[in-house]
């Protein structure tokens, strides 16, 4: 072996520097969001952001002959918020709901990244069984441009039935 020389494993094949093209970069105003509540389905059009998160629970398990403790995976806890343009009292009708009446509503979000000029395609997630932790009930702001909403949710499942396909330079 020469000196600077580099050693590539025999199972896997050099492809040089490929790299992503800008393009398929996916833009985060490009997508759909819809929410289903009580059999109704409504285009989210007020949504600014929304992100949601699955948080995996672990347990800690000692292991004979390790100084350090492995990590089991246990379960898992779905998360998220929005934010939109206060122009809709549909969240509020939520919440108000379940002030006057003890009744706790779960709804369904179905969110689709779909980009044109991406190469990959689209993805569309359905969170299923959200329910709100909270939300503003009135707002007014005499410096603001627009007024913003908020909730932060949890969800109980999730599935995803449409994925990005892979792109090639992944290949």
């Amino acid at each position: 072996m020469k000196p600077n020389e580099i050693l590539i494993p025999l199972n896997l094949q050099y492809f040089g520097d490929t790299t992503m093209h800008a393009r398929d970069a996916v833009s985060g105003a490009q997508g759909k969001a819809y929410v289903t509540i009580d059999g109704n389905r409504y285009q989210f059009a007020q949504l600014i952001n929304i992100e949601a998160r699955m948080d995996k629970e672990k347990t800690q398990v000692p292991i004979m002959g390790r100084t350090g403790k492995g990590n089991k995976a246990t379960g898992w806890e779905g998360t998220g918020s929005a934010t939109f343009h206060y122009n809709t009292s549909i969240f509020r009708k939520l919440l108000k709901r379940y002030k006057d009446t003890g009744e706790d509503i779960y709804f369904d979000i179905q969110l689709t990244n779909e980009d044109g000029s991406a190469k990959v395609g689209r993805q569309t997630t359905i969170l299923i069984d959200c329910n709100m932790d909270g939300g503003i009930i009135a707002a007014l702001d005499a410096d603001a441009e627009y007024l913003e909403d908020e909730i932060d949710f949890t969800f109980e499942d999730w599935d995803m039935p449409e994925e990005f396909s892979m792109l090639q330079e992944m290949l």
